[in-house]
């Protein structure tokens, strides 16, 4: 699983917003990576997740942090992403410590359910609990294309021994060349699963990290949400490249919040946005 499983929110510089200080204006979300690994070597990639790819893990002592200081922040949900998240035994905690406080999400590629992690899961289940997989087709051949032969069907088996078992699920699809023109098909088979169409997000294909092709999208064209890994903060999940960095030091949060803040005013002021001064933490 990557973070190509998040919707993408374009935000054309001409468009004015409010200033996010004012905290009922902008809809403050939280992503954190919790590690780099991944089962998975997608070949679009944002995070350059790979089984071979350092971890990098945030551990479980930054993410209680970081979620006690984003809900004093007023931020509403929590995005936890790698990589791919199961593969930390820490992960349950994690989303426990999370979800008995705020909204939570966890991105997987939903192939690792065995017995043993599923129990886990099923441990720490509550109503603020989500769990968002990536599936880019209604087609085997739709979906395998980017992530590899005979992932489509591990993924719909995970799905539906997710729903089986009482969880939530979001789906997230990114359209590409091997599935642009087959997207009613998804849908209908999104349909198929009983998931709403209001819990499916499609993205466009970005040009970042492994990507050779798709859109390419920066600080200038995205809604930011706040993006921490180990090396600091970001503008935005689609990707922790040095352009999108607004923070070398991850806590505390809000100086980086205060940054994002103020580039926001400054693009709403003016359709640019300038080099960022890193804050310190």
């Amino acid at each position: 699983m990557t973070i190509d499983n998040l919707p993408v929110s374009p935000m054309p510089m001409n468009t004015e917003f409010e200033s996010p200080v004012n905290p009922t204006a902008f809809q403050w979300k939280l992503w954190i990576y919790t590690n780099y690994d991944c089962n998975l070597r997608c070949t679009y990639c944002v995070a350059k997740s790979s089984p071979n790819a350092p971890r990098r893990s945030i551990g479980l002592d930054n993410v209680k942090k970081l979620v006690d200081e984003a809900i004093e922040l007023g931020f509403g949900h929590i995005f936890f992403t790698g990589g791919e998240p199961f593969l930390l035994n820490d992960i349950y905690d994690m989303l426990a410590y999370a979800s008995e406080r705020l909204e939570t999400t966890v991105l997987t590629n939903a192939m690792l359910f065995q017995p043993r992690r599923l129990e886990k899961l099923k441990a720490i289940a509550n109503d603020n609990l989500e769990i968002q997989v990536s599936l880019d087709g209604g087609r085997a051949e739709d979906h395998d294309a980017y992530r590899g032969k005979g992932t489509w069907q591990k993924t719909v088996d995970g799905i539906r021994v997710l729903q089986e078992n009482g969880f939530r699920v979001r789906l997230s699809t990114t359209e590409t060349p091997a599935n642009t023109d087959h997207m009613d098909e998804m849908r209908a088979f999104r349909d198929s699963l009983g998931i709403p169409e209001e819990h499916h997000f499609i993205r466009p294909l970005a040009k970042r990290g492994y990507s050779k092709e798709g859109l390419e999208l920066g600080m200038d064209n995205l809604s930011p949400e706040l993006t921490v890994n180990i090396d600091g903060v970001f503008w935005h999940p689609l990707s922790t490249d040095a352009d999108m960095q607004v923070a070398r030091h991850f806590l505390p949060l809000k100086p980086a919040y205060d940054t994002v803040c103020s580039l926001m005013d400054e693009m709403a002021r003016t359709g640019t946005v300038s080099r960022v001064s890193f804050t310190c933490g």
